[in-house]
């Protein structure tokens, strides 16, 4: 037994010393080439310079196609998981897109440091996203929030992009917060109109009463068309992923309430300026006005506008045949040089 037991901690010994010579004479280069084959699945993280220091955000490639399509997701402050229905439909037709979590929400880096949520930093963000993953005469898709920054993105670095979808977004927030009045007024009875505002002007919007009154009675007519208990599971994982300080700081306690620091922007004297093909698509029940988008079309000179009939704010959801096929319908059309623009 002692003879045994001297000659396992001998093999162990040599074991531990080949090991180590291996790992300290490994050549380098070949490393490094190793670790660049790995595969990830299509998950990239880039780096992203801003005045605050150095983060990282997550970007993944889903399907491969000479269409590329970089996905701006809304909120602020939501992730890109909602996009996960785009799967569905894009790859299948020979087109290659792209997740990106905007700085702070997600798999993305989520620094504290609220001097970072501004529109004119989330538009280098963009543009160093674009560099990241080596885009070029690329197709840029905005939706809500993600539509805004498109339309700002579009104003300083259009030259990098074939076409843009200008997805489910009006293009002032003036207007944005009348019609969304508009709409509480109409949805709500009057009982419910009068609990509504005496919670809002407590300020008790965590309150049961108004969260029911919010995602069951508002939320289920302009968000998204179908009970909450319905609503897909991409959807919901995002709500409660959702970075709310950045909501808030932005936009406001909720879709109703505009008070962030984008409460003045306005684009319509800008929306000539985009030259690119445009899709302009949204939805006949969307939180949105359909006539701002209609507008929105017809200030942009080379567009195409389209409302999914049965659609809300989550056409993509509520309305999706109907948003895809327009959608992928563009992207072909633009690729193959055969995108008329609607009569302005």
């Amino acid at each position: 037994m002692k003879n045994n037991s001297s000659f396992s901690v001998m093999v162990i010994t040599f074991a531990l010393a080949v090991f180590t010579f291996a790992c300290n004479n490994a050549p380098t280069k070949d490393a490094t080439a190793t670790a660049q084959s790995i595969q990830t699945g299509g998950v990239k993280v880039i780096p992203i310079t801003t005045p605050k220091g150095t983060f990282n955000v997550w970007t993944k490639k889903i399907g491969d196609g000479k269409i590329k399509v970089l996905l701006l997701h809304g909120g602020p402050g939501f992730t890109h998981d909602y996009f996960e229905c785009f799967e569905s439909f894009l790859p299948k037709e020979g087109i290659e897109f792209y997740y990106y979590d905007q700085l702070g929400v997600g798999n993305s880096d989520i620094p504290a440091d609220t001097s970072l949520w501004n529109l004119p930093r989330y538009v280098e963000e963009v543009e160093q996203v674009r560099k990241g993953l080596g885009l070029e005469n690329f197709y840029l898709l905005g939706h809500s929030w993600g539509s805004m920054l498109a339309m700002e993105y579009l104003q300083q670095y259009q030259s990098h992009v074939k076409a843009a979808v200008l997805s489910n977004m009006t293009a002032g927030i003036k207007s944005y917060v009348t019609y969304s009045n508009q709409l509480k007024n109409e949805i709500l009875s009057k009982k419910e109109l009068a609990v509504f505002d005496s919670l809002d002007q407590r300020k008790l919007y965590d309150s049961p009463e108004y969260q029911n009154l919010l995602m069951s009675k508002l939320y289920t007519q302009v968000a998204c068309r179908m009970p909450v208990e319905n609503w897909p599971e991409p959807l919901m994982r995002a709500f409660k992923k959702a970075n709310h300080e950045i909501y808030i700081h932005m936009q406001g306690v909720d879709e109703f309430h505009v008070t962030g620091n984008f409460k003045d922007w306005e684009m319509w004297d800008r929306l000539p300026n985009i030259k690119v093909p445009t899709l302009v698509i949204g939805g006949r029940y969307d939180e949105m006005n359909p006539d701002d988008m209609v507008k929105e079309g017809q200030l942009i000179p080379n567009s195409r506008t389209y409302l999914c009939p049965n659609g809300s704010h989550m056409s993509m959801y509520d309305d999706q045949q109907n948003y895809f096929t327009n959608l992928i319908g563009f992207l072909k059309d633009v690729d193959s040089g055969k995108f008329v623009a609607d009569k302005k």
